[in-house]
This record gives C-alpha cells, structure tokens and sequence, in this order.
C-alpha cells in the first residue's frame, strides 16, 4: 500500500492506495499531519511506500518523522513520468501540474485531454493523444480574485461567500460575486472551446477545491475527478517504485 501527501497552498490531503486503488483520503492543516499519519498506520500496517507532492513548505522535522515510518520520495520532474514532457522549461513545472498529467494520461491513454485545476489558481494543462504534454495557462482562482480587489482597492469587501444568485448585481457584494464567478466561469468555457477548435474528441477533466462549485455553472461538457492529483502522485510512485 502507498501513502500519498499533497501539500498545497492551503491545506493537506493525505490519501492511502492499494496499487491504483484509493481507500482513504483526508483533508487537514500542516500540524495535524503527524498525528493523522500515525492513525494511518496503525489502520494500514502494511503501507510500504510514502510520496508527497509539495507546492508550499513542508518543515524537514516532518520529512524526517515521515522516514522513520517508510521510505519517502519526493515528487520532481527528474522522476520516471508517464508521459513525454515538451514543456519549454521543464524545470519550472509545477509538480501538482505534473501529477494532473501522469493521472490524466492512465485514465484517458491515446486521448487528447484538457485538464483544469481550480484551487488557488486555475491551470490549464494539454496533454495530445500521443502522450505528449505541450503546457498550458495559469490563471487566478475565485478566492485570489477576490482578495486581489479587496487588496488593491480602497473600498471593496473581502468576500468569502460567493453563492451566486444572479448574475446581475444589486449591490457591491454581489457585483463582485457576479464579477468573479461569471468571468472566471466564462473563462474556462472561451478556453475550453480553444481547445476544441484546434484538437479532435477533446476530453476536459475539472478538479481541485472549487470544481465543485464551478462545474454547475459551465455550459462545456466535463469529467469532474476531486481526487485527481493524488491520483496522480501514486501513478508516479508506482512507476519508480523499481
């Protein structure tokens, strides 16, 4: 059995898999970790492997507690991917990017597939149906756009309910509701199209924390997958186990 970390910007999600198959996940703060992961492996005695895919600073003292319980691996584009990177800067792609790709490409193989990340901010990544991963755009998430004008402006609220009721605004909250939740949901919709103007039998996967929320409201026809990326980290531990 393996146990994946993803330490994001915001929170942890620590999931156990036997081979590709998921049979716990949780969702925490970086000081429950420890303790969580002790729970797991008293629940799981034969965990034999650890990954953790970290966009955001995990402290060594935890790496270190981590070794102590099974060998650990980092998640790094100098591992064995499952797919061919034609990234222009290869070393600048973002290891959560990385394992969309590598789950996208064993769910859907020989497929041409758009994959959309809405967490902190919204990614775009392509992989072609000959498993060639070209890149992608990176966009600000629902909550960076409301802090951004909370921040940089002098009288807007920091919004942190954003149920949308109606796309026409009748006050300054709701304006900004309707701003953020239409344009970020156009958005995804004008790119989706992008891709379907350019590339046959497009498959479009939305994950991440508001995928939820935003896939009610795209008129696009998508696979919704909230578990995606770690199913990504443990495809890629599977393949560098040997």
């Amino acid at each position: 059995m393996n146990l994946i970390i993803d330490v994001g910007n915001s929170q942890i999600k620590v999931a156990v898999f036997k081979e590709d198959e998921l049979v716990d996940v949780a969702v925490m703060q970086v000081d429950a970790l420890l303790d969580h992961v002790k729970n797991i492996f008293k629940k799981y005695d034969d965990i034999g492997h650890i990954m953790v895919s970290s966009v955001a600073n995990l402290p060594n003292t935890v790496i270190e507690s981590l070794k102590q319980r099974a060998p650990v691996m980092m998640l790094s584009r100098t591992l064995k991917l499952p797919f061919k990177n034609d990234y222009a800067s290869p070393e600048t792609l973002g290891v959560d990017r990385i394992a969309l790709i590598a789950s996208a490409f064993s769910i859907y193989p020989n497929t041409n597939c758009l994959v959309i990340d809405a967490g902190s901010c919204i990614t775009y990544d392509f992989i072609d149906n000959q498993g060639h991963y070209k890149g992608g755009a990176i966009s600000p998430g629902l909550k960076m756009r409301f802090k951004a004008m909370h921040t940089f402006t002098a009288g807007l609220p920091l919004v942190d309910s954003f149920e949308l009721r109606d796309f026409i605004g009748t006050n300054t909250q709701e304006c900004m509701i309707s701003g953020v939740v239409n344009g970020s949901t156009n958005e995804i919709d004008a790119v989706i199209g992008q891709y379907q103007k350019k590339f046959e039998d497009l498959t479009v996967i939305l994950t991440g924390g508001d995928s939820h929320f935003l896939s009610k409201r795209l008129k696009s026809s998508i696979f919704a997958h909230p578990n995606l990326l770690l199913k990504g980290v443990n495809s890629i531990l599977e393949l560098n186990k040997h």
